[in-house]
């Protein structure tokens, strides 16, 4: 099956994006240089699905040229930039996936990635995961695992490995230290405010920000927002999140009070309903709402729909709603994921952590597949590690080592 795409006269345009963002993900290369020796992964089929942008790009030409026949489909319809899908296509990946696809599109081009009888999936928020629990569920028996890039998809792992229907070892890589700490916090935090700053041309100093979740990657949008000069106001459900916000110097209320005080609302949870009828009935004229959760139920759209009288689009992913009492408010991005709906995404540098991680979870998965249960397994420590001294080499640091008598000193009993 060839592959499905906007235009491949892209190509080229598509290459220098990638060619950018190779030169500043030096751990990539260096599993790129000895994997491209080694070619752990022949004959494995890959599929990954994720985001499509040149990052992306980068890794799955990574795990082709260690040797894997790799498919790559999207796992937004808004975040695939069709010039890096026609890049990837011309460079013998097989690819389906285009910018902006209905529903029914995006579905379809997962069961078509499915097609190619994977051996190892990469996921980012379980969609994949979800069919081979579904729909495809008589190809599950032919996977030998794989990994998962998002808190929201280790939530939907863990609800199928705790109720004993996981069908295949996955890695939440999501959970290791040199993804989280750094993706979730670092690069969420950059990106969310890239894509917004990007879209509304608007400041953020002076303005109150309501970040809805202080997981890590709501502490890096308040972190950024506060750099910024916003006043920042956290909601969570979490107490122990909700004292650390507290003591991080952030105001923390319920959404109900924040909403009324709120000129920019930023999602964070992996939860629905989020925002809706309630808080939008008492928003500022002129508010804006943005997602940088997964999917897009955070912000309930079908409530904002309801209350307006009238909408359109005023500017390029963003839409104005007009309530009833003359009020206006905006939706970033359709509430989808606005770092990549309306930006690419987490920045180059700290995506090489997060894509060289997600590299050794797919050649742990290759390599040690028949000792792993149908479970959840976290990043071993020694991954972690790697690539952590990697990073480091790369970025011209070094770090102490312990001296023999100061390893016997620790482990004495």
């Amino acid at each position: 099956m060839d592959s499905i795409i906007r235009d491949i006269s892209l190509a080229p345009q598509g290459m220098d994006k990638i060619n950018w963002v190779k030169e500043f993900m030096p751990v990539l290369n260096i599993l790129n240089d000895e994997l491209s020796q080694t070619k752990p992964l022949a004959g494995k089929n890959l599929v990954v699905t994720m985001h499509l942008e040149a990052k992306t790009a980068y890794l799955a030409l990574v795990l082709k040229n260690a040797g894997a026949n790799v498919t790559v489909t999207g796992s937004n319809p808004l975040s695939t930039q069709d010039d890096v899908a026609a890049a990837l296509a011309s460079q013998g990946v097989k690819v389906f996936a285009w910018y902006n696809t209905t529903a029914e599109e995006y579905e379809d081009f997962l069961h078509k990635a499915l097609d190619t009888k994977p051996d190892i999936i990469v996921d980012d928020g379980g969609d994949l995961v979800s069919l081979l629990h579904g729909e495809r569920s008589e190809m599950a028996g032919n996977i030998l695992g794989g990994s998962e890039e998002t808190t929201t998809g280790v939530l939907r792992l863990r609800a199928l490995a705790d109720s004993g229907r996981l069908k295949f070892p996955m890695i939440a890589v999501n959970d290791a230290y040199c993804k989280y700490l750094f993706d979730n916090r670092y690069g969420t935090g950059q990106s969310t405010w890239d894509g917004i700053m990007r879209t509304t041309n608007l400041t953020v100093t002076g303005k109150t920000v309501v970040v809805a979740g202080y997981g890590w990657c709501g502490k890096g949008v308040a972190m950024r927002a506060k750099g910024l000069g916003a006043n920042v106001i956290i909601t969570e459900i979490d107490p122990i999140k909700a004292i650390e916000a507290v003591f991080d110097g952030f105001t923390v209320l319920p959404m109900q009070e924040a909403a009324s005080r709120g000129d920019i609302f930023v999602t964070l949870t992996g939860c629905k309903d989020v925002i809706c009828r309630r808080h939008m009935e008492v928003m500022k004229p002129g508010a804006l709402m943005a997602n940088a959760g997964h999917f897009d139920v955070e912000i309930n759209k079908e409530d904002l729909a309801a209350l307006a009288k009238s909408r359109r689009t005023v500017r390029k992913n963003i839409e104005e709603f007009v309530m009833a009492d003359g009020r206006k408010l905006y939706l970033l991005a359709e509430g989808r994921l606005v770092n990549l709906a309306a930006g690419d995404g987490h920045p180059t540098e700290i995506m090489d952590l997060s894509f060289a991680m997600q590299t050794l979870a797919v050649l742990h998965i290759a390599g040690k597949h028949a000792e792993l249960d149908k479970k959840v397994y976290t990043v071993t420590a020694d991954m972690d590690n790697r690539i952590a001294a990697l990073k480091l080499n790369a970025m011209g640091f070094c770090i102490d080592r312990l001296t023999s008598d100061q390893v016997e000193y620790l482990h004495k009993a």
